[in-house]
């Protein structure tokens, strides 16, 4: 085999060849963490943003400024020293400790946290690129020396990117800002990063000579690159659309110049070795999520749905710029990088080499498999199948990593003799023979097609029976302009002859409601945000046939459509029988649930329990300012045992968190609308005009709502968008307590906040409006999950003064909160005192009406479990239950 003398493997860069730990483990550890937290991530607080951040922030930035280095080092023709190790030691603890900050801060909403990890950071990456700007003014650099520019410009913009993620932490910042963080990081910390690198590594890998023109293209990219970084950037933060369309197709360009680059070699040696198709897959999907990423903006530009459409985009291409390129790139460049940087010869590198090079193919194959599959609209099941799978390729990595060093490791120490009589001659990276190469690309691939097909058996979702249109491209055709507003389709009746081809040009005229169309025949429009269109084609009518908006609530409000076919009289054709089409989606839920939950079951994995603990306000007597920022996203949630229904929360549970103060403090909510539907917040402790605070969001959209207490008690917040009963019913709904002056201590406080589910399908469904127009509500619950206080008993201690909120909710149940065993010696509802522990008196129970609240004491006699229930006896056996555990 011939060596081909690489600008990136020289004796200047390989000079600290050995194991490092803070260049080798580090990267190992951030993507342990990824995979623990995909695999975990219900469970997790900002599940989503934890795991793009632990791959980016973590495993990424970390890879980066190690290889920067060492690639710098080789480009410019210098040698590191002692010097230069300490020192990039000292910086990589810094830029570790500063991500790992960002982790904590985020999640628990700690401010300071996550500005000190990423001031951290920021210093550490700029240090990074001083080191190397340095370097290249006292170096004599070789032909692509000048590349190093890419690791200069791409650690400016992560300055820049990391500087407005910790803004957009704080809560306040609009979606326009995370956009811009978006592009700068993903596009310019990372994308330019790439660039740069795969320029001279490509080849390398393949053990090609480096295209003689690679050089110039290098040069000539990086303007483009980076200008289209920044424009893109800027004219996201300004809401300027058709340039962000221009900055990307500069960037798009920037990016065709270092293809150019990769093509040559490419066709000199096709990609063989798991490194090299790795890494060549990785390009590909950078490739195809750009491309993506210019033709939504463009569209959204042309058909006037705005950056709000982007935004939706940008949020389903993240995670493939995540997992098809990030991640596969930089497992692909570690996989031929670690074995020449351990070093110790050529048979000790072809050892580690070859550890990585194990079941490439199958690796290869089954992760880009499972991840393309993931691109399409499966069912539940089946995404969950592929995205395990999609894992365990990309997960064996981390594996092979730690096998292949200490098998490398133990090569140099004992030499090659002795590996070679274990093992055989170890072959050439991506010289085994085709017929192992392809039967681990069949492996992977039958493998990861039987699993989906398996998924799509079990699953009865995808069982249903949906009569497809009819069309014929030679009827006749009508077209009908359709505006969907104000919960009605305007017309909402079509008279079509019959055999004539519909189409519906359909636009949502409202100014805050989300709205699409379903008809019978199957065909569907997208959801489409206030000022959007499209296009659909209803195929030939045969026969009268209904259309509805299908987002909760909306078609019983009236958003229905009949589409009427007619003879050639005008005269309406009378169908065969008297099935309605359309009747299988009479209801959110479909019938393979059992009629009742069980509720004597014990919670599954999925039971996440809502803390009841009232905590005792700061002591102070000037009025204080609470900042919060409400997320309001669909989150699939246990509420009772085997039932989960796909609720529609703030800051992922229901009910929403608990807002506590005292009387003239001031409460400034941020409400963002990360949802595909429109959503709004009304709380009933502030006083005033509903006009702009209460309004509904569209989408992408955030509002600030800010009030001042003026008047104590337990106030109810809820979504008031219509229709409002399914909102609140679906857990928009949540609690904010006000003490009252003077309000005396006691030795523990809890918030119970009493709403209702009317389940769709126990598997994830969403609220049955058919059931909350009836008022039979299939649970009745405290905060959230049936009876989930009697597997978690809320706790007191005998002779202790405990006080319980308790706020009705609604949306139909009245509450008449009574603890088994236990009177109150105090009862305060609705702003007033029924019954004060200053007098012999006791109640049995509080009344409450639907957003009504109090609170009540009382002192536990003696040790024992106390049951508490909504004396509504059908209510407490629907969950309304919970038990207080008292102990000496």
């Amino acid at each position: 085999m011939v060596e081909i003398k690489s600008p990136v493997i020289s004796e200047e860069a390989v000079s600290n060849r050995g194991f490092w730990f803070m260049r080798d483990i580090p990267t190992l550890l951030w993507l342990l963490l990824t995979v623990v937290t995909t695999i975990t991530h219900r469970w997790l607080p900002e599940p989503r943003w934890l795991m793009i951040h632990l791959l980016f922030l973590g495993a990424i930035t970390h890879a980066i400024l190690v290889w920067s280095q060492y690639f710098s080092f080789a480009l410019l023709r210098s040698k590191a020293g002692k010097k230069d190790r300490r020192t990039q030691n000292i910086r990589l603890l810094v830029a570790n400790g500063g991500a790992a900050l960002v982790f904590l801060g985020v999640p628990l909403q700690i401010w300071a946290l996550t500005i000190i990890g990423a001031a951290a950071l920021v210093l550490a990456v700029l240090w990074h690129a001083l080191s190397i700007y340095l370097r290249s003014r006292t170096s004599l650099p070789g032909k692509f020396g000048r590349t190093v520019r890419y690791y200069l410009a791409s650690a400016i913009l992560l300055a820049i990117g990391a500087t407005i993620g910790a803004i957009i932490a704080t809560g306040d910042a609009a979606p326009h800002l995370v956009l811009s963080h978006v592009l700068i990081n993903v596009l310019g910390w990372v994308g330019i990063t790439v660039a740069g690198t795969v320029v001279t590594l490509w080849p390398t890998i393949l053990r090609t000579r480096v295209d003689d023109k690679a050089a110039l293209w290098a040069a000539r990219a990086l303007p483009l690159l980076a200008v289209g970084v920044v424009l893109a950037a800027v004219s996201a933060i300004l809401e300027i659309l058709p340039a962000l369309a221009i900055s990307l197709v500069i960037y798009a360009a920037g990016f065709v110049l270092i293809a150019l680059s990769l093509w040559r070699p490419a066709t000199q040696k096709a990609p063989k070795s798991f490194a090299a198709l790795s890494v060549g897959m990785a390009l590909i999907w950078w490739i195809g999520c750009m491309v993506w990423l210019i033709i939504s903006t463009i569209v959204a530009e042309l058909d006037g749905s705005g950056f709000v459409a982007v935004l939706k985009v940008l949020d389903q291409i993240v995670p493939y710029f995540a997992a098809g390129f990030a991640a596969q790139v930089l497992v692909g460049a570690l996989s031929y990088l670690i074995p020449v940087v351990l070093g110790g010869g050529p048979t000790p590198v072809r050892v580690g080499t070859t550890g990585f090079d194990r079941w490439g193919h199958f690796r290869i194959t089954l992760a880009n498999l499972m991840l393309a599959f993931t691109l399409f609209p499966l069912p539940s099941l089946t995404l969950v199948v592929a995205t395990f799978l999609y894992l365990i390729a990309m997960a064996l990595f981390l594996y092979l990593m730690l096998t292949s060093m200490r098998a490398q490791q133990k090569a140099k120490k004992v030499g090659a003799s002795l590996q070679e009589k274990r093992t055989g001659p170890i072959e050439p990276e991506g010289a085994r023979p085709q017929g192992l190469r392809a039967g681990g690309a069949t492996a992977g691939l039958l493998i990861g097609a039987l699993a989906i097909a398996i998924s799509f058996a079990v699953d009865p979702s995808t069982l249903q029976d949906i009569k497809p249109p009819v069309d014929d491209p030679n009827a006749p055709v009508l077209t009908v302009q359709i505006e969907a507003k104000d919960m009605h389709f305007t017309p909402n009746r079509i008279e079509v002859p019959e055999g004539t081809r519909l189409v519906i040009e359909l636009t949502n005229t409202d100014q805050t409601q989300t709205h699409d169309l379903v008809l019978a025949n199957g065909v569907s429009s997208s959801r489409l945000s206030p000022g959007a269109s499209e296009t659909l084609n209803a195929g030939v009518i045969t026969e009268s046939l209904d259309g509805w908006c299908s987002i909760v609530g909306h078609r019983q409000m009236g958003m229905t459509l009949t589409i009427v076919a007619v003879d050639s009289s005008g005269k309406p054709i009378t169908p065969d029988d008297n099935d309605t089409n359309g009747s299988d989606h009479d209801h959110n839920h479909s019938g393979t649930s059992p009629d009742k939950p069980d509720l004597m079951g014990e919670p599954s994995d999925l039971f996440r329990p809502y803390n009841a603990v009232l905590d005792p306000l700061p002591a102070s007597t000037s009025p204080t300012v609470h900042k919060l920022t409400l997320v309001a996203q669909d989150r699939i949630t246990e509420v009772a045992p085997g039932v989960t229904q796909t609720l529609w929360t703030y800051n992922d549970t229901a009910p929403g968190p608990t807002l506590h103060g005292k009387v003239g403090d001031t409460f400034e909510i941020t409400l963002v609308n990360n949802t595909t539907m429109g959503h709004s917040i009304d709380f009933h402790a502030g006083a005033l005009a509903p006009d702009e605070p209460m309004r509904t969001i569209a989408p992408g959209e955030q509002l600030l709502y800010k009030f001042t207490a003026t008047r104590s008690g337990i106030w109810m917040y809820h979504c008031s968008t219509m229709p409002m009963s399914a909102h609140i019913a679906n857990g928009m709904y949540g609690a904010v307590v006000i003490e009252p002056e003077d309000l005396p201590a006691v030795d523990r406080s809890y918030v119970l906040v009493q709403g209702e589910y009317y389940l769709g399908d126990f598997d994830a469904g969403i609220v049955d409006f058919d059931k909350v127009e009836a008022g039979t509500p299939d649970l009745v619950v405290f905060n959230g999950y049936a009876n989930q206080y009697q597997h978690l008993p809320l706790t007191a201690t005998v002779g202790e003064r405990v006080r319980i909120w308790v706020l009705d909710a609604g949306i139909e149940r009245p509450s008449s909160f009574h603890i088994v065993g236990g009177q109150f010696d105090t009862v305060w509802a609705e702003g007033r005192y029924l019954i004060n522990r200053a007098t012999n008196t006791g109640s049995q129970a509080m009344a409450l009406q639907p957003a009504q609240g109090g609170f009540v004491e009382l002192v536990f006699p003696e040790a024992g479990h106390y049951p508490f229930v909504s004396h509504l006896m059908i209510d407490a056996e629907r969950g309304a239950s919970g038990i207080f555990k008292v102990t000496d």
